[in-house]
């Protein structure tokens, strides 16, 4: 397999008879499938922006290359590999009703939802669902008493062309860990690819597709198990296409700015006992940069856009120094902009202490010394609709969380914490449980036997990225009773007008 970074177009050094074409224009000649192609797989996969960015991605791109892919008549599955309903702006004020409506214009055949589809809860999610004019698999979905859930399907069998494929779509099984997932209950990937490979290949499928949102070591599990013959991945946001002579493996990046199309050339042999099917692969990247935008979609983002423009293009303040949110950065050290962050969710609070999960910070954008900062800014940043929170819980939990948010730093994990109201110094390359050498609040040493108001958000609280230690004392704001944590730093900005958050060894790492 090759591993492809996203800033990167594809990996080569595969096996014989692999091919890929990166394409540069739109024209047909460009796009164009192998004339002797049977069927093509189109994916995409984690497409939060509504337009793009930077000429690059987004919706109405996305539509034109589904429509011109469509139009080739090839028999074509247009596969979402899920995370799209959250985060973004627009779904903080209409919890991913947008993304429905514009999903809806292109259809896709298969859509498996992402851990981000439960951002706002389980009923929200049903909600959308039924709101969707596209089908919805999950195979190792069940609701909370093990049956299926209603609107969902496991497994379908597609004729394209002389083939019959069989499709099983596979949810991340950590995802009531990351996301508001409620009482739905997630299986083992892998066990529950099993059984459905086998009711697929009884239904006659000639040729197996898995369709996931899962993370890079168990797309490799699957790819090692041999149960399938192509994977259709999301999650990771890398642009990653393999083929080692037997399986297939692919993810397009993210936000639709490259979107993969397979093309296979399928050989069929023999009938009954006797049928064979022999096929190869070629892979045609679109770059939506050089795609024009598809009108009709293009003009339903505009209404959006226009509704936002009007909340959300206020001035609320400026910053003295840079703030980065860049996710190398506020994954693995303190940050000027964490320090913002937990800062306003403490002031707001009264809490001792404040921590906030780096992997929260979601804009990776950078802000010079001086500038303007708006409630566009601020909802960038903060997109999860997230609440406010504050627990009183002994000096020993809060240093275990410490503990969890430094226990995958060297992956720069979501989980690496933004602090107020501390200090802590980290070994990073002391076993994981022991990192954190030492922590003061207040200039004193913590009390591992002492009580602290510590402030977060819903999602921490509910144990989200391993701070199952926040929900171990007494709640004093739970999840119902918080404001949204994006308003609260707007507060905090409006408040103080000039932001002069800076880092100051809150976290120190040797």
């Amino acid at each position: 397999m090759s591993n492809v970074s996203r800033r990167s177009a594809l990996g080569l050094g595969l096996s014989a008879g692999f091919s890929v074409t990166m394409l540069s224009g739109s024209s047909d000649e460009a796009s164009a499938a192998p004339a002797n192609a049977a069927f093509s797989l189109l994916l995409v996969n984690d497409i939060y922006k509504m337009a793009g960015d930077k000429g690059r991605g987004g919706f109405p791109r996305l539509a034109a290359i589904v429509k011109a892919e469509r139009a080739k008549g090839v028999p074509m599955l247009f596969c979402h590999a899920g995370d799209t309903f959250s985060p973004s702006l627009m779904s903080g004020f209409d919890q991913g009703a947008h993304i429905v409506e514009l999903t809806n214009l292109i259809k896709p055949d298969v859509f498996v939802p992402g851990n981000h589809e439960f951002d706002f809860g389980k009923d929200n999610y049903m909600k959308l669902m039924g709101a969707s004019k596209f089908p919805y698999f999950g195979a190792n979905m069940r609701q909370a008493d093990g049956s299926p859930i209603p609107g969902m399907k496991d497994t379908e069998v597609f004729t394209l062309g002389p083939v019959k494929v069989g499709v099983v779509g596979l949810a991340l099984a950590t995802t009531p860990q990351m996301s508001q997932s409620g009482d739905i209950r997630f299986a083992n990937e892998l066990e529950t690819l099993r059984a459905s490979v086998g009711k697929l290949k009884q239904a006659g499928a000639d040729i197996i597709v898995a369709v996931t949102h899962t993370d890079r070591d168990m797309d490799n599990a699957i790819v090692r198990s041999r149960l399938v013959d192509v994977l259709l991945s999301g999650h990771d946001h890398d642009l990653w296409i393999g083929f080692d002579g037997k399986t297939v493996a692919v993810e397009s990046n993210e936000e639709g700015n490259f979107v993969t199309a397979i093309d296979f050339v399928v050989q069929v042999t023999g009938e009954g006992k006797d049928r064979k099917v022999a096929w190869s692969p070629s892979f045609r990247v679109h770059d939506s940069s050089t795609v024009d935008p598809d009108p009709e979609v293009a003009a339903v983002v505009k209404g959006y856009e226009d509704k936002l423009s009007k909340e959300l293009d206020v001035e609320i303040g400026s910053t003295v120094g840079e703030l980065d949110s860049r996710s190398a950065i506020v994954r693995s050290q303190e940050a000027a902009i964490g320090n913002l962050i937990a800062d306003a969710i403490r002031a707001a609070t009264g809490a001792d202490i404040a921590i906030t999960n780096g992997g929260g910070i979601r804009a990776n954008k950078q802000y010079p010394a001086g500038a303007k900062l708006s409630r566009r800014d601020i909802l960038s940043e903060l997109p999860f609709g997230n609440t406010s929170i504050m627990v009183e819980i002994t000096g020993a939990d809060i240093k275990a969380a410490l503990e969890n948010g430094v226990s995958q730093m060297e992956n720069r994990a979501g989980r690496f914490p933004q602090v107020s109201g501390l200090k802590m110094e980290v070994d990073a390359k002391a076993p994981v449980g022991s990192r954190v050498v030492s922590i003061t609040v207040g200039g004193a040493p913590l009390d591992l036997a002492a009580k602290y108001k510590v402030a977060s958000n819903n999602f921490m609280l509910s144990g989200g990225d391993g701070y199952t230690s926040l929900g171990k004392g007494k709640v004093l704001i739970g999840d119902t009773d918080g404001k949204l944590l994006a308003n609260e730093v707007m507060a905090y900005v409006r408040k103080v007008q000039t932001v002069d958050a800076r880092t100051e060894g809150r976290i120190v790492i040797r």
